[in-house]
């Protein structure tokens, strides 16, 4: 069998002076017009070169090809993603339910800030999310999520609090992706927040009491019939995604989606 080998998508060098950083800088800063403009399909590294103003030559001195190139963007949007995420669920001054609703509230609107970015990237994604060091990037928010989970629901089994954390976390990033296809308004984006917070805060009640809570036919009983009917629809798209087996992985870093 073939071993089929991801290419090399780390820097080839980490900048050490000021001017080799600004460098590197200019260099993301291009990449990032370019990815917008042209998209996944049509970024190559000769345009982000011209665009930069610089030569080729001095891009690859950072990075081997666009996919390392690609893969920075997306780690770097990772890593401010997971560094929220840690900074809210591991404010221990906080009771657990309060978190998961700042938590909610902070990635549903970055969501809607950053969704033509993110839908470039999501694009770009088989470059690049197979490497080791992707998976690397993205196992620690998982790591994050679990830490969460076992503060949160202490009696429960590992087996319930990971699924809880599996659920809570898929539903949240691809609810997220559908809510964000359209422009949406502060006033928007706060109201659904309120919604799918109030949901997943039900739902880890109901793992942590020894009472069953009542279920009922609708999502999230007692909201305005506008804002059920935008939950029923990201959920039906979440419920799409698994049934065409295309769900993939998610740790809250705004990772790629499976195609």
């Amino acid at each position: 069998m073939t071993d089929r080998r991801s290419p090399s998508i780390s820097s080839r060098k980490q900048p050490q002076q000021a001017r080799s950083a600004d460098l590197v800088a200019t260099i993301l800063e291009a990449a990032v017009q370019v990815l917008a403009k042209e998209g996944a399909q049509r970024f190559t590294t000769a345009r982000v070169a011209e665009k930069a103003g610089v030569s080729v030559g001095s891009i690859y001195q950072y990075f081997p090809n666009k996919a390392a190139i690609l893969f920075r963007l997306q780690s770097d949007e990772w890593r401010q993603t997971t560094a929220l995420l840690r900074s809210i669920l591991e404010d221990v001054a906080r009771p657990p339910q309060q978190r998961v609703r700042a938590l909610v509230h902070a990635f549903i609107r970055s969501e809607c800030e950053e969704a033509e970015m993110r839908v470039a990237l999501n694009d770009a994604a088989p470059l690049y999310r197979d490497a080791p060091e992707a998976r690397e990037v993205r196992a620690s928010g998982t790591r994050t999520v679990e830490v969460f989970m076992r503060e949160a629901l202490p009696a429960a089994s590992d087996q319930t609090r990971a699924i809880a954390g599996e659920l809570i976390t898929t539903t949240l990033k691809q609810v997220g992706k559908h809510y964000s296809e359209v422009p949406r308004t502060p006033e928007e984006i706060e109201a659904y927040a309120d919604g799918l917070a109030d949901m997943f805060c039900a739902y880890l009640r109901s793992l942590d009491t020894a009472e069953p809570v009542p279920r009922s036919g609708g999502v999230a009983r007692g909201l305005p019939a506008g804002l059920q009917d935008q939950l029923h629809a990201g959920l039906e798209a979440l419920l799409g995604v698994a049934e065409g087996g295309g769900a993939g992985e998610f740790a809250l870093e705004g990772g790629p989606q499976e195609p």
